[in-house]
């Protein structure tokens, strides 16, 4: 399964991301995950289809840590795991951290964003082999998953409308739209909590190049926490829903 550690890069105004409701303190959801949609039935010969997930966000000297681990139920190994270290002055992803493993198979890719010099150092290991590249980067805000989903909290009360952004995966930028998509009332724990939700989706004429999205539910009120985060695919997708908070 493949599962997008997508960068954002947004085109409108980033000055809220620094205002007085940013995270300030640690914070740490925990979900339950399950796969959907057609194919879920088949993933599950290969890796589980269900467990658990935990985001983590930590404020830092220059900013903020933060950090989303999924991993399957009834005691199977593996898991996968995001890593964000955000630079909240600039608005954007400093170093971007994804792996995973699964039975036999595993991967790390760690890229860190050198905007002085407009690079991205990419570091991909395997069981088989190191890999190092560099690679140019056009923008001076790039912004991975992690970010991105600390972008919407952060402006959700003024994002109205579709617009355009960017998407980095895998060394690779796509152009995406972020869309709100209205009001919705989610049950967690026996509790009616109402949400606004938003979605990732590849831009207009771009869907072959990236056949995916990431949709997330942010809760009202003043923390806007996200209480269910959707990682879709061609045929199924990725669902976490929050189950408790410390």
């Amino acid at each position: 399964m493949a599962i997008a550690a997508a960068v954002l890069t947004a085109t409108v105004s980033i000055q809220s991301l620094v205002a007085a409701d940013s995270i300030t303190v640690p914070e740490q959801f925990h979900y339950a995950w399950h796969l959907r949609g057609g194919l879920a039935w088949l993933a599950g010969f290969r890796f589980p289809t269900s467990g658990f997930g935990e985001m983590k966000n930590n404020p830092t000297p220059n900013g903020m840590s933060s950090q989303l681990v999924i991993t399957p139920a009834r005691g199977e190994n593996g898991f996968y795991i995001y890593r964000s270290e955000i630079d909240l002055d600039g608005a954007r992803t400093l170093t971007s951290f994804h792996g995973y493993q699964w039975g036999e198979k595993s991967r790390k890719e760690n890229t860190f964003f050198d905007y002085v010099k407009r690079l991205a150092r990419i570091r991909k290991e395997t069981p088989d082999e190191v890999e190092n590249k560099v690679r140019p980067i056009a923008s001076s805000t790039i912004r991975d998953v992690l970010t991105g989903i600390y972008y919407l909290r952060a402006n959700s009360d003024t994002i109205k409308a579709p617009f355009l952004s960017e998407i980095y995966s895998d060394g690779k930028v796509y152009p995406v739209l972020f869309k709100p998509e209205g009001m919705e009332t989610l049950e967690v724990q026996n509790r009616k909590i109402p949400t606004r939700a938003f979605l990732i989706t590849a831009a207009p004429g771009e869907a072959t190049r990236w056949p995916g999205g990431v949709k997330v539910w942010l809760s009202t009120d003043e923390r806007k926490i996200p209480v269910r985060i959707e990682i879709q695919q061609r045929f199924a997708s990725l669902r976490l829903d929050l189950r408790s908070i410390e």
